[in-house]
Parts: structure tokens; C-alpha cells; sequence
């Protein structure tokens, strides 16, 4: 994998590049929150064609500090993406995002559709539909950002423990650990400002502009996350050109706990 420095609005972005085979598709992957490149390191050698990956802003073991805490709104941060694939010239991409990356990923689609082949959101949802929610996820957030910058240990072992991640249990010993060390590695101020910026709680609400989306969308879910099982159903009936596939078996972050079925998927799966 080349790992090459691309700076923007001077931020240095760390984006890695590989050529899996001859195949004409460029793949694009979008990690989640406290994430980094590697959190796709077991199916990016297994898909078709071009793969680029990189560490979203403030993210990953050599981020710096982010001054400007509205470099993580997520309008910057589409601005960013898109000044990325110029630097490869790359279009007509799939993307794939998983959780936060996911929201990205379909803000992205909505903003340059054009670049865009088909769509892979994981785990991912359209925002919250309603202002009280809204307020509410934004409360709820700004206690978990007390502690990130008072305590970041103790709320990292408290976000593995969100029922969301039940699953991971099952994972060995050694990723789960690798997990836990990589959210531990990241830098409390961006992984705050992130949540301040970039959370569901502030996030467009994307519903009432689904059906507008004309890319082919595929939502990928855990059959054991209810949660985003019920947002990927109301999702893929907005959808003009949506797909739903389960993975059986796993839960929200299912291309850790499932990657061959998550590569099966990607690999085949046409309109």
C-alpha cells in the first residue's frame, strides 16, 4: 500500500493508495468514529481494482491538533474529500462509509453526486428527523465530550461498552485490544470537536432529501444491530435506487466481525 501526504487548507491528510488487479473500479472507504485506515485493513486487499483509504480529519496515531474546530463540520470535511480525489483524479467511484464515515459518505453523495458509481453505507443513518432529537442527541454528546477532555480512558472503555458494540465480545482477545488501543491512541481534542461538529446531534437531517438521491445506494446492516436494521429499512423506501443486504451474524461494525461476507457483498452486488 503507498502512503502518500495530502495537505488541504493545511490539514496533512495521510491517504493510502493500492492496485488490487486490472479491474477499472476505484473504491473509496470512509471509517467511523475514532477510526482510522486500518479499521478496513481485512477486506482492502480483497476488492476489485483501485482502493483508497486515509485517516479522516484528526483522526489516526499521527493526526495533530486541529485548530479551527469547524474544520470538522462535515461541509469542510466533504470540501476535503472531494479536493482528495481531484489530487488522483478519480471519479466515478464507489464509496463506502461505515457509521460516521457512512453519514459522510451519503452528505458527499449529496454534494457531488456526479463523482459517485455507486454508494456503500454501513451502519449508517440520514440523521435525526426531528429538532427534539436533535437537541437531545446534542445534550447527551456534550456530557460524553466533558469526558473525553477530562477522562478520555475512562470514556473510551465506556463507549466499548454501548450496546451498540455488544458484539464485539465475541471478537478474540487480540482485536478486541487492537480496538481499544487504536480509539486510545487518538487525541481527545479532535476526537471532541469531532463529536461537537461532525455528531449525529448536529448533522443535516438528510430524510427528507432520500428521494432525491439518484446514485445506487446500497445499505449494508448487521442482522444483529435492530437499531440500524430499522433506519436501513425506512432508508432503503425513500431510496429511488436502494439495496438492503444483512450480514448475517454480526453487528454494527460488521466488516471487523464479518469481513467475508461484507467482501461478498461489495464484490457482487449490481443494479
Amino acid at each position: 500500500m503507498n502512503r502518500k501526504i495530502v495537505t488541504i487548507a493545511g490539514y496533512s491528510y495521510h491517504v493510502f493508495h493500492q492496485i488490487n488487479d486490472e479491474t477499472a473500479t476505484k473504491w473509496v472507504l470512509l471509517h467511523g468514529f475514532m477510526g482510522t485506515h486500518h479499521d478496513f485493513d481485512a477486506i482492502i486487499n480483497e476488492l476489485p481494482g483501485e482502493v483508497m483509504t486515509f485517516d479522516l480529519l484528526g483522526f489516526g496515531e499521527k493526526a495533530n491538533i486541529v485548530d479551527d474546530p469547524k474544520r470538522f463540520e462535515m461541509a469542510a470535511q466533504i470540501a476535503d474529500i472531494q479536493l482528495i480525489l481531484k489530487t488522483y483524479n478519480w471519479s466515478n467511484i464507489n464509496l463506502l462509509g461505515y457509521s460516521m464515515g457512512g453519514r459522510l459518505a451519503l452528505g458527499f453523495a449529496f454534494s457531488h453526486n456526479e463523482l459517485i458509481n455507486q454508494l456503500f453505507l454501513e451502519s449508517a443513518s440520514a440523521g435525526l428527523n426531528s429538532a427534539l432529537n436533535r437537541k437531545k442527541r446534542r445534550a447527551a454528546d456534550n456530557e460524553r465530550i466533558k469526558q473525553i477532555l477530562t477522562d478520555f480512558h475512562e470514556f473510551v472503555l465506556n463507549w466499548e461498552k454501548l450496546p451498540l458494540f455488544a458484539t464485539q465480545k465475541d471478537l478474540v482477545a487480540t482485536q478486541r485490544q487492537a480496538i481499544r488501543a487504536q480509539r486510545l491512541a487518538q487525541q481527545p481534542q479532535n476526537v471532541a470537536n469531532s463529536l461537537k461538529h461532525m455528531g449525529t446531534g448536529v448533522q443535516v437531517n438528510f430524510w427528507p432529501k432520500l428521494t432525491q438521491l439518484k446514485t445506487p445506494t446500497i445499505l449494508l446492516v448487521g442482522e444483529l444491530d435492530q437499531k440500524f436494521n430499522q433506519i436501513a429499512d425506512d432508508m432503503v423506501t425513500l431510496l429511488p435506487s436502494g439495496q438492503k443486504h444483512v450480514i448475517e451474524n454480526a453487528g454494527h461494525n460488521m466488516h471487523v466481525e464479518q469481513p467475508n461476507h461484507v467482501i461478498e457483498v461489495l464484490k457482487n452486488v449490481s443494479y
